[in-house]
């Protein structure tokens, strides 16, 4: 058996389907560059990293196969001897590409100098593939409008790919937390290739939503055509997504890795590219476009349908507001109504697939039946953002905060990656990852624990040691916190009138410590990250209110609200012991 592949894209598509054939040792499986794409420049490593046999070009059209499997109907498959199976390349026919075939107002894929082969390679009169395996019955229609000789040919198998998010939709907890998501709402950018695409038209986007969404409501992922990878080279694709990824932009893995981003995602925002008819048949689950008119979308197309059904983000606009008029306006079930239009046979294709493989080989098929594979674990973002400028609103509360008759103050936060935007009420930067630089202009300094093999041996600060020395250190340093876990950190700040501070020491206040209780939401654990709790209490110690007494904070803690989009988290603020204030840190 021989798989040739045109571009990456098809080489993913082949690697979905093989598994109907696996555990036949009698099966020899073969690979080949077809000649002649933009986009095959990343085959041959894509091959080597699966352990794949590669048989040249020349060689490939030398010999004769007993079954040849394509994504992609393109190049000069007519030199390839044997019975040819052409595989679903994507989500139905969506795009017309300008230029491409013989034909300027054909789908991608359906122009009919595509459809035909030659069987046997010796110059005789094209034929129709031995099967065209497609997903769903209209795709035959399609295909009989180009070709009737190749839709007698053509069968309704379904589509490996969407089988496989489909079996890995119990995987959608790991995913999440492989990608470091959390609570926030994972919001995945998705962009195909060419002029028309998101990252053609709207460059700027991920940048401008990763500096307007607050950190600790929206992770951002982007999924990009592997096309554009091959294009670009992953140097330049980074160079030119830096400003995003330096905000911590997730940029999903070509091949699986875009599946398994799916599946964790919370909502989409899409041009005209198949990508987010897969997350429609998966999942229902909010999808906006930012497409355009353009010549690209075939009217009456599956995407052509979602597009036109569902909101779309005009301009597109970054600002959060917009971006969350536009995801509940979104009505549920039009994504998997439009994605009924591009997938059938859903859950069965590689069983389908496999009868029809089998009986063209003439082979009985073994008893076992291989289910679709599950999709791998996603990488999580390699750049973590460590200094933020955050904005913060203090609303007196409804007691003294002190025994249980209320809150002594609610104080939302909001934190953006620093330098995307305009600077916030403070600038928040973590020591031992943010730059000096912007340790040095940050009002907020915070510090996590060291790792384990780090801090076992050597010197060490104590907690409180630590803060002393980060209020000496940085004079532009209002606050110094040592985050010792998840639910607590210790805090010292700088005093505030002048009189206190008139011996220009790095004097400070006394060190409190604070309790960050978890949220108890349908049975789940819900936390904060310490760190926005941090300037929560830093904006509020900092504002209006008095400083809070030490003999009554001793008798009972201060409780304050640390608010985050909807949620709101109990703080709870007393002074730090001195088995605190000394642990190693």
């Amino acid at each position: 058996m021989l798989l040739a592949a045109r571009s990456t894209v098809a080489l993913h598509r082949l690697l979905d389907t093989v598994p109907a054939l696996s555990g036949d040792d009698r099966i020899t499986r073969l690979f080949t560059l077809v000649p002649g794409s933009d986009f095959g420049v990343d085959v041959l490593a894509a091959v080597e990293a699966v352990g794949g046999r590669l048989v040249p070009w020349s060689e490939a059209c030398a010999r004769s196969y007993d079954l040849i499997l394509t994504a992609s109907p393109k190049g000069d498959l007519r030199l390839l001897r044997g019975r040819h199976v052409l595989l679903p390349h994507g989500a139905g026919y969506n795009k017309s590409i300008p230029g491409e075939g013989s034909d300027p107002d054909s789908a991608s894929g359906l122009d009919p100098a595509f459809l035909l082969r030659a069987d046997d390679g010796t110059g005789a009169a094209p034929a129709p593939v031995a099967l065209h395996a497609v997903a769903h019955p209209d795709q035959v229609a399609r295909i009989a409008a180009a070709d009737r000789r190749a839709a007698d040919r053509a069968k309704v198998v379904g589509d490996p790919t969407l089988d496989r998010l489909l079996a890995s939709r119990p995987l959608r907890e790991r995913y999440r937390a492989a990608l470091g998501t959390g609570a926030r709402r994972l919001l995945v950018l998705v962009s195909t290739w060419g002029p028309e695409s998101l990252l053609r038209r709207f460059p700027e986007l991920p940048a401008r939503l990763a500096a307007r969404l607050p950190q600790d409501e929206y992770q951002l992922a982007l999924v990009v055509h592997p096309n554009e990878h091959s294009l670009l080279g992953t140097y330049d694709l980074t160079e030119r997504l830096a400003p995003a990824l330096d905000a911590g932009l997730v940029l999903a893995g070509p091949h699986e890795e875009w599946a398994s981003v799916l599946i964790a995602a919370d909502a989409l925002v899409t041009d005209h590219g198949s990508t987010a008819l897969y997350y429609c048949a998966t999942e229902d689950r909010p999808v906006v476009g930012v497409h355009q008119d353009g010549a690209e979308l075939i009217p009456g197309s599956p995407m052509h349908t979602l597009l036109d059904r569902i909101p779309r983000l005009g301009a597109p606009d970054a600002a959060p507001a917009a971006v969350e008029e536009a995801l509940r306006a979104y009505r549920p079930g039009t994504g998997r109504e439009a994605a009924g239009t591009a997938f059938a046979q859903q859950g069965r294709a590689l069983r389908l697939l496999r009868t029809e493989l089998y009986a063209l080989l003439g082979l009985t098929p073994p008893a076992r039946t291989a289910p679709p594979r599950l999709l791998p674990e996603p990488r999580p973002a390699e750049r973590v953002p460590a200094a933020f400028d955050v904005d913060t609103a203090v609303a007196t509360g409804t007691g003294t905060g002190t025994g249980t008759d209320g809150v002594a103050a609610r104080v939302r936060v909001a934190r953006r990656p620093v330098g995307l935007g305009a600077p916030g009420d403070h600038l928040a930067a973590e020591d031992g990852s943010a730059s000096e630089a912007l340790v040095r202009s940050a009002g907020v300094l915070y510090r996590r624990p060291l790792p384990a093999a780090d801090a076992s041996s050597g010197s060490a600060w104590t907690a409180d040691g630590w803060m002393r020395h980060a209020l000496s250190a940085y004079p532009g340093c209002r606050t110094a916190a040592a985050v010792l876990a998840p639910d607590l950190f210790l805090l010292r700040t700088r005093p505030r009138t002048r009189t206190r501070a008139s011996t220009g020491a790095a004097e400070a206040s006394g060190a409190y410590a604070v309790q960050v209780a978890p949220l108890a939401e349908d049975g789940r654990v819900t936390r904060a990250d310490p760190a926005a709790a941090v300037s929560a209490v830093h904006a509020w110690l900092l504002g209006d209110s008095p400083d809070p007494d030490p003999v009554s904070l001793a008798l009972a803690p201060v409780r304050l609200s640390c608010v985050i989009g909807d949620r709101a988290f109990a703080l709870a603020l007393r002074p730090a012991t001195d088995a605190e204030a000394a642990a190693p840190f």
